[in-house]
């Protein structure tokens, strides 16, 4: 389900200057990153990349679904951590990205960190906009 423009709380603006090979920066100022393709394609390595970009905000994104569902189910998930890993290879169309989240929830067992992860992965916005589009597997 989509939202509509009235409903929208905050919008980042972020620009790129040369692509994968250049410069990204948002409008405040709060980020202003060099971009190159990472070694592993060819490229220098030297900067960021939008795959360490979007693994990064897809790790806090989904840390804060399992704060959200950790909530509703009164467990607590103080400590954890979430990790995103965001490959990037040749497919039919091109290139596509697959996603590994995996959490780490010590005060909890097994069988409750993957219900809340899998919860988590229901709820989670990055998850929602992916969701049909890329392989995304979720591990504890």
């Amino acid at each position: 389900m989509s939202i509509q423009q009235s409903d929208v709380l905050y919008t980042a603006v972020a620009t790129a200057h040369n692509g994968r090979d250049g410069r990204v920066a948002t409008d405040d100022g709060s980020l202003d990153v060099v971009v190159n393709p990472p070694k592993a394609m060819g490229g220098s390595g030297s900067g960021t990349n939008p795959e360490q970009l979007f693994a990064a905000g897809y790790s806090a994104c989904f840390q804060g679904a399992l704060g959200v569902v950790a909530r509703q189910e009164d467990v607590d998930v103080s400590g954890s951590t979430v990790t995103a890993e965001v490959g990037i290879g040749r497919n039919d169309d091109g290139f596509g990205i697959i996603v590994r989240i995996s959490a780490t929830i010590p005060q909890v067992d097994p069988a409750t960190a993957r219900d809340l992860i899998a919860k988590a992965h229901q709820v989670c916005p990055y998850s929602k906009a992916t969701r049909g589009n890329i392989t995304v597997d979720l591990a504890v």
